[in-house]
């Protein structure tokens, strides 16, 4: 990988956890539970990186929210891993999505990313439910997982579209793809 794609992944990776930390403070919705918009920067990466620049980006992303829930939350060291690894997880199968069906480079790829983003997020959410059933052993993990798949949904449909938006941009578009080119 060269630097300008591994200083993109750093950038993209800063910018969700700018995201976490703004919606984590500013907008909770109940203690210890807040809209997370951190996969943007992953999605933006893995769409127009490929899924290597997807899955730095995604590792990055995931810090801070590793840390509010692993060490400073009930997930100890388990969170500070497991939560880089599933963001890495959606980043790495968007950046593999996006290079099987050419997103960005067909006239319906915006509307081929609201699809796309749903299925980035399916390595993800199988990992977190092994995360809470096998790794913390909740017994009450599937219901736990339940909890958050739901929120999570809402948060993949909303950046769904958001991403449906900067595909339609086709500035945005051609920048990306002109300066960050698939080749990994």
């Amino acid at each position: 990988m060269d630097t300008k794609k591994l200083t993109f992944a750093i950038m993209m990776g800063a910018l969700g956890t700018a995201l976490f930390a703004v919606s984590y403070y500013l907008a909770p919705i109940a203690p210890s539970i807040a809209f997370d918009f951190s996969l943007i920067g992953v999605f933006v990466a893995g769409f127009y990186g490929g899924p290597t620049v997807g899955f730095i980006t995604g590792l990055v992303a995931g810090i801070l929210p590793g840390i509010m829930f692993g060490p400073l939350g009930t997930g100890g060291v388990f969170g500070l891993v497991g939560l880089p690894l599933g963001k890495a997880l959606t980043g790495m199968t968007s950046g593999f999505i996006s290079k099987g069906t050419k997103l960005g480079t067909k006239s319906h790829s915006s509307l081929l990313v609201i699809p796309s983003t749903f299925v980035a997020y399916i390595p993800e959410a199988l990992f977190t439910w092994g995360y809470f059933v096998f790794l913390l052993q909740y017994a009450t993990g599937t219901t736990v997982f339940l909890t958050i798949l739901s929120k999570a949904l809402i948060e993949i449909a909303i950046m769904s579209f958001i991403m449906a938006a900067l595909f339609a941009n086709k500035g945005f578009t051609r920048y990306l793809r002109s300066h960050f080119a698939q080749t990994n």
